[in-house]
């Protein structure tokens, strides 16, 4: 059972930045795909970024390339505990919304919300004009 805990939301003004945390556990393999997703009021869920371990290659909505930044860093701790990050800089009031990490096996395309099995529980992310 694959458990993902975010952190990082909170409200900025324009231009500011953000770094959402997403800490995953509980996954034995080495080749997943980590996204992170975003739904505002009335919206659907839309694909903000993802990255696959195996290619280690990321993909970017084309409303966010070059203003965020998906990583990870695997823990020397413990073999399967890595965390993601989004890096939002830049952020505009368009950005406001509800955001989730998600974890799948793997598969295309990314910014399907079919391709991810497990998520995390949210975070508000609020950018006030």
């Amino acid at each position: 059972q694959v458990q993902l805990v975010e952190s990082g939301g909170g409200s900025v003004q324009t231009g500011g930045s953000l770094r959402l945390s997403c800490a995953a556990s509980g996954y034995t393999g080495s080749r997943y795909c980590m996204g992170w997703f975003r739904q505002a009021p009335g919206k659907e869920r839309e694909g903000v970024a993802a990255y696959y371990t195996g290619s280690e290659t990321s993909h970017y909505a084309a409303s966010v390339k070059g203003r965020f930044t998906i990583s990870l860093n695997f823990s020397q701790n413990t073999l399967y505990l890595n965390t993601f990050y989004l890096q939002m800089n830049n952020l505009k009031p368009e950005d406001t919304a509800m955001y989730y990490c998600a974890f799948g096996d793997g598969g295309w395309p990314w910014a399907s919300p079919s391709l991810y099995n497990y998520w995390g529980q949210g975070t508000q992310v609020t950018v006030s004009s």
